[in-house]
């Protein structure tokens, strides 16, 4: 017997299907679901999501929400989430680049436009990084080599 995973946001469905395992971002810390889980309702951080399911794993950046677990059913709701795959490194680094310039002008801004530009830095940042840890190298053949 699995879980059943399903990973929603607001405008989509990222996932659907059974797995062996959840690691997720909570506000705690990160939390690990495996089959007859005990029910559980948490908040979710910004950070990495994974299912593994055999020797798979897929990865989904997430920027909060919640997950419950009810039997061997987990449910994510993420504010925010995106496919690893999905995840586009330059538009990323653009973004990072203009939270920094605006946090930069930090005093000219109200308070909720400040917060709201470091949650964007922190999303772009969380990108970045999930794509270098997990995103799994194209290995390019190696050129011939000349002989002397």
């Amino acid at each position: 017997m699995t879980l059943q995973c399903d990973i929603v946001t607001q405008d989509k469905l990222l996932y659907s299907g059974e797995v062996d395992a959840v690691i997720a971002p909570s506000t705690e810390g990160e939390i690990g679901i495996l089959q007859d889980h005990t029910p559980l309702l948490t908040t979710l951080d910004i950070g990495v999501l994974r299912v593994r399911k055999a020797e798979e794993e897929e990865v989904f950046t997430i920027a909060g929400g919640v997950l419950e677990v009810s039997g061997n059913i987990v449910t994510v709701l993420a504010d925010v989430g995106e496919r690893l795959e999905e995840i586009d490194l330059e538009r990323a680094r653009e973004a990072k680049e203009r939270a920094e310039t605006l946090l930069r002008e930090g005093p000219a801004l109200g308070t909720d436009a400040y917060l709201q530009i470091q949650a964007a830095l922190r999303r772009s940042q969380l990108r970045m990084d999930a794509v270098r840890r997990y995103r799994r190298k194209q290995r390019m053949p190696a050129a011939p080599r000349e002989e002397s």
